[in-house]
């Protein structure tokens, strides 16, 4: 389809970029083994052989607040990403997520005669569609993860694939809870909650006591209830036993790894699941997960798992956000992925003041509780499962190609 030796300048921006990206190239080598591939990455990027000019941390931002601190870096860095692609005039230049770093990279760089591709489209339909016309302007061709956006882009005139997600890939089609509760040393007959506050400080900070509550609650209903909380990294883990130690429950296991022996050996799906993070573990262990709305909502509905989504932002965020994207409220009635897919709230959704820790205990128990419940939304999730399963890195790849190979024509 295209001369050996195709070069992609591409800038990934957080791990899940990373990851995304190292598949990609991955792809791309498989079809192209000369394909060369510099730019902005991370340590996934690297093993698949990536030059990186910048690493991925020098994209890394957490809310608006630290995006001002970090600005005059941001600015550096973006600059320099821009001289490089510039003189070195790749085939095509690839920007994965990281809208606000991409897209005005990728608008600069179309102008100058190099084509451009975006990986994973911004989420226009909830928030910011006027973004548009700069995506329209900035993306020689857009790669999206979920089905519903081809008709969206399309209409507006952007050439775009679907490629599937990643995730539904990765994550097993029927999740084994036994080996799962095996590797947490969690006792088998017990039910198991996952409670998931987020990743972000802020996040963790106003739904970690409103989720602790919220078990105290349901320990009442069932004493034996097992919970287990994964969280990414120290820090959060620190900050969520700060507030554990405020609001006590029995039984609540905060992972930050999995056990010193977690016995994923026994799997009997032949996967090898040493490499996930601890978070999959929880979820494929739990009956139920409570979670706060992102990405995570996703993977538990892979899981096959039912679940309860919440999300609270403070005043000033709300503000920021309204001010930001020129709305009050996102377009849409849903706000977590497995809804907004599925186009209907097959799990409930606790936001802002409805996230009372009673309300959430109430959904949380149906969750656990209700078997009837909880056959019904794995059917909609396996079917969702299917729908998600593509060969994202070689749908990705062949998508890149045909953009170089129309370039070059």
């Amino acid at each position: 389809m295209t001369a050996p030796g195709i070069r992609a300048a591409i800038v990934a921006g957080e791990p899940s970029g990373d990851l995304l990206a190292a598949r990609m190239i991955r792809g791309l080598r498989a079809r192209d083994p000369s394909a060369a591939a510099a730019g902005i990455g991370g340590p996934a990027m690297a093993r698949a052989g990536f030059q990186a000019w910048h690493p991925m941390d020098a994209l890394s931002v957490f809310g608006y607040v630290d995006a001002l601190r970090q600005a005059p870096r941001l600015i550096r860095t973006w600059r320099d990403t821009r001289r490089r692609v510039l003189a070195e005039r790749p085939d095509v230049f690839v920007g994965v997520d990281a809208p606000d770093f991409n897209l005005r990279l990728e608008e600069k760089l179309r102008a100058a005669g190099i084509p451009t591709v975006h990986f994973v489209g911004p989420s226009i339909w909830a928030w910011r569609f006027e973004r548009i016309h700069q995506i329209r302007r900035a993306v020689s061709h857009m790669l999206v993860l979920f089905p519903f956006e081809v008709d969206l882009y399309r209409e507006q005139g952007v050439p775009v694939t679907y490629v599937g997600h990643p995730l539904a890939e990765l994550i097993p089609k029927a999740p084994d809870r036994a080996a799962a509760r095996a590797a947490l040393n969690l006792d088998p007959g017990r039910r198991v909650l996952a409670l998931m506050p987020g990743s972000r400080e802020s996040e963790v900070r106003l739904l970690a006591p409103r989720f602790l509550q919220a078990a105290q609650l349901l320990l009442r209903q069932d004493p034996d209830l097992q919970i287990v909380v994964p969280v990414v990294n120290a820090r959060r883990r620190a900050q969520f036993e700060a507030i554990l130690a405020q609001i006590p429950v029995p039984e609540c296991r905060v992972l930050e790894t999995l056990p010193s022996e977690p016995g994923v050996a026994s799997r009997q799906d032949g996967l090898d699941s040493a490499e996930w993070p601890v978070a999959w573990h929880a979820m494929e262990a739990a009956d139920a997960v409570l979670v706060a709305s992102g990405t995570a909502t996703l993977e538990a509905a892979l899981f096959k798992r039912p679940l309860v989504i919440s999300y609270v932002i403070s005043p000033w965020m709300r503000r920021i956000m309204a001010w930001k994207s020129g709305q009050d409220a996102p377009s849409l009635p849903w706000v977590g992925l497995p809804n907004i897919l599925e186009r209907e709230f097959v799990v409930p959704e606790l936001l802002q003041e409805a996230a009372t820790p009673e309300a959430l205990a109430e959904q949380t128990w149906v969750a656990l509780s209700d078997r009837d419940h909880g056959q019904r939304v794995a059917r909609r999730f396996a079917a969702l499962h299917e729908t998600l399963d593509r060969d994202t890195p070689g749908l990705a790849a062949e998508a890149i190609l045909r953009v170089c190979h129309d370039h070059a024509a």
